[in-house]
């Protein structure tokens, strides 16, 4: 696998990529949901590259940024394991150098939730992509299911700037109890690890709720029941997935959502509804 820091090598180097290119962004931290990404390029392209970038624009003022879990060297070597042909690693002066100004502003799907709860980190998220996308040229962006929103979000920056690439989006990948893989559960001590999984179950049970006809409220308080109680819920709901906008029956295509705090570390998670 071959590495690049600089711009213009990155660009020099996925053009001589073959083609089909897929590419999986990443901020590091990488654990088996990113690697399930890279092993899906790999089966859909002949040309698979990846990037590591943790990128301050989309961590708020009071978040994690600088305690963000890195290791580097570890990183390459699942990526190479995976199958990746190329990653490119830059800092935030190649990404963001002196007079950089410019930022993409996303729409409605980004305004509640995520986007309520992290003013912000859309912007931020987007901007990004926006300028790997540029930069890569790949023709299929792989993105994870766990970030639901942000999916969603990119897949709309996507058509409505014309960008000449195709998303998918890759399901999510969990732990044997349920718990969604994510690099922020390094952060979580063993009784928070014990309680974490409540989340999932909380997304089933309010699931479960609606398929046997129940009330979206209803459905919603048999899921909050289903979270541990000492973790605090910053929301349950059910979205359509194109617009991300809350629905009160199960209308598929749909998510239902969740977000909780375990102590200090904030999950997310969702179910994708066919």
């Amino acid at each position: 696998m071959e590495l690049t820091t600089t711009v213009a090598r990155a660009r020099a180097l996925f053009a001589a990529l073959p083609r089909p290119l897929g590419f999986v962004p990443t901020m590091g931290a990488l654990h088996d949901g990113h690697l399930e990404l890279v092993r899906r390029a790999r089966t859909r392209c002949a040309g698979v590259c990846a990037s590591i970038f943790v990128n301050p624009l989309q961590f708020g003022p009071h978040e994690d940024f600088t305690t963000y879990p890195r290791d580097p060297q570890r990183d390459c070597e699942k990526l190479a394991a995976a199958g990746a042909d190329a990653l490119f690693a830059p800092d935030a002066a190649a990404m963001y150098p002196p007079g950089f100004t410019a930022h993409v502003d996303v729409g409605s799907a980004a305004a509640g939730f995520e986007g309520a709860l992290r003013p912000g980190h859309f912007r931020g998220v987007a901007t990004v992509i926006a300028k790997l996308l540029n930069i890569v040229r790949p023709d299929v962006l792989f993105l994870g299911q766990k970030d639901a929103q942000q999916a969603i979000v990119l897949r709309k920056m996507i058509g409505d700037l014309d960008f000449d690439v195709e998303t998918e989006i890759v399901p999510t990948v969990r732990e044997r109890d349920g718990l969604a893989m994510s690099s922020r559960n390094a952060y979580l001590d063993s009784a928070q690890r014990a309680r974490a999984p409540t989340l999932y179950r909380a997304l089933l049970a309010t699931r479960e709720a609606l398929e046997r006809g129940g009330t979206k409220n209803a459905a919603i308080e048999a899921g909050s029941a289903a979270l541990s109680s000492t973790a605090k819920l910053d929301y349950l709901d059910v979205v359509d997935a194109a617009s991300f906008e809350p629905i009160e029956t199960l209308r598929p295509p749909a998510f239902i959502i969740g977000a909780a705090r375990f102590g200090a570390v904030r999950l997310i998670d969702n179910l994708w509804i066919t």
